[in-house]
């Protein structure tokens, strides 16, 4: 194979991974044209079509799908044998990609990142903060934090934190002008404040349960957010009720800033996992950091 085959199988994969020419060339570092004339170019070595270009999208054609099934397990590997190549150096190094939401990275990863890195100035990593949990194949992750019920099976996976939980909260002053709900029915007449989900775009419905009984609430109010931040802000300024992690809350529900309600609707479940494809080979620098994340009660 040619050194250019590599560079054009390269570009291929990113537009097919962005679906987009101009994301594509902004990741590679490229003009849109210059990398349109190389799909071009490489459309025409093959002699079929890989893409489908519209005004508005890219997608692959039959052939280009075909042709990623086989690249994007070459290439993971290829990775995995480059980063291997830390172990036969000195001091253990290179860069750690993971892909997290921001309450793992705030309440799991970055008490372990505080005390690891300074012990090994080789190892680098970088964070990428997307509640809609990318794949980290696709987009060349070399793990992800995900909670341990929504693990892929054919996925490596180290628990890396405790067994959550959610909790329903408001603030004072909103009890003071409402009464606290009892039942999760009671909610349909409570101003809640409404989560927008990253990754499908909906509004989470709120999952609550109680002696084995599952209920999944679809609340009203007048607020819509995609992030905790805001939806603390808004709980505490008495603007409705929210459903959050219990973490994400325990320093406004300990100071009296925000009260808890329906605590007995509101089980554990499994926390987070580090978790990455069971193909790739893991370098020494990756190995240290699973070992430093891993959940040990």
């Amino acid at each position: 194979m040619k050194r250019d085959d590599l560079v054009d199988l390269n570009a291929f994969m990113a537009v097919a991974a962005e679906k987009s020419f101009t994301r594509a060339a902004a990741k590679l570092g490229t003009s849109q044209s210059a990398l349109s004339h190389t799909l071009r170019r490489l459309e025409t070595r093959l002699g079929v079509r890989l893409l489908t270009r519209t005004t508005r999208s890219v997608s692959a054609t039959a052939a280009g799908e075909r042709l990623l099934a086989t690249l994007e397990p070459a290439m993971d590997m290829i990775d995995g044998e480059l980063a291997s190549l830390g172990d036969l150096r000195d001091k253990p190094g290179g860069t750690i990609r993971l892909t997290t939401s921001d309450h793992a990275a705030t309440t799991v990863l970055w008490p372990v990142l505080e005390r690891f890195l300074p012990d090994y100035p080789d190892i680098h990593v970088e964070l990428g903060i997307d509640s809609s949990f990318a794949d980290i194949v696709t987009d060349r992750f070399d793990a992800g934090v995900r909670l341990g019920e929504a693990l892929a099976k054919d996925m490596i996976a180290t628990r890396i934190g405790p067994d959550l939980r959610m909790a329903v909260i408001g603030s004072p002053d909103y009890f003071a002008r409402h009464p606290a709900p009892v039942t999760p029915q009671d909610l349909a007449r409570h101003n809640c404040i409404n989560l927008r989900m990253m990754s499908s775009g909906g509004l989470y419905a709120w999952e609550l349960e109680k002696d084995g009984r599952e209920i999944r609430v679809r609340v009203d109010g007048q607020i819509i957010c995609n992030d905790t931040r805001s939806i603390v802000r808004a709980a505490t300024a008495g603007l409705g009720l929210a459903f959050l992690m219990e973490s994400s809350v325990a320093e406004p529900l300990a100071d009296g800033r925000l009260v808890r309600v329906l605590e007995d609707w509101s089980p554990s479940f499994p926390g987070y996992h580090l978790y990455y494809p069971s193909r790739r080979q893991p370098s020494a620098a990756f190995a240290l950091l699973v070992d430093a994340l891993r959940y040990r009660p």
